[in-house]
């Protein structure tokens, strides 16, 4: 059993760890909108909530915490003269995690963090499709483009490939090699 064991390693050290999230931090201050994986995500939303609610706070000592995570100065006074006000009628639960699906790389599950009153912009929506494919297009209204002829001599004759047999009618048949001799049989 994990008893007391909180939180995903993501395969880091300690130190690696929290240089990671400083970064990503940085980037959702500047940006309000950050995409990356999802257990960095979830991993990410809890230290980015403490921010929103020390923002919150305004004082000196809670200026100085943010900065810990957060070390530029001018995206600390972001935090606390911009972006915390907006939040000062909401108890909590300020950001937002919106799966993507998995990325093509290698398969990681990708997800969208971002601040909940950013509305005006729909995160997860994808650009709407034109009307008709290509496909369809050409058999709309779109002529297709001639083919060019062929070369003489081009595609008139067929050539047997290594291991095959030409049988009666043209048609190829495969023949059974062997591995280790190499030879037909």
């Amino acid at each position: 059993m994990r008893h007391a064991v909180k939180g995903r390693k993501l395969g880091r050290t300690t130190a690696h760890r929290e240089a990671l999230f400083r970064n990503q931090l940085q980037s959702l201050v500047i940006s309000e909108r950050i995409v990356t994986t999802l257990p960095k995500a979830k991993e990410l939303r809890p230290l980015a909530e403490k921010l929103v609610t020390r923002g919150k706070h305004g004082t000196v000592h809670a200026r100085r915490w943010a900065q810990r995570w957060v070390a530029k100065r001018e995206l600390v006074k972001k935090l606390f003269d911009e972006i915390a006000p907006r939040f000062e009628a909401r108890a909590g639960g300020y950001l937002r995690i919106v799966k993507l699906g998995p990325r093509l790389g290698d398969g990681a599950e990708m997800a969208v963090l971002e601040f909940v009153d950013r509305a005006e912009q729909a995160p997860a929506e994808k650009p709407e499709k034109k009307e008709g494919s290509a496909k369809r297009g050409k058999a709309e209204g779109r002529e297709a483009k001639p083919r060019k002829a062929a070369a003489p001599g081009r595609g008139e004759k067929k050539v047997a490939k290594r291991g095959t047999q030409e049988g009666a009618g043209g048609a190829e048949k495969k023949t059974r090699r062997s591995r280790k001799t190499g030879g037909e049989g």
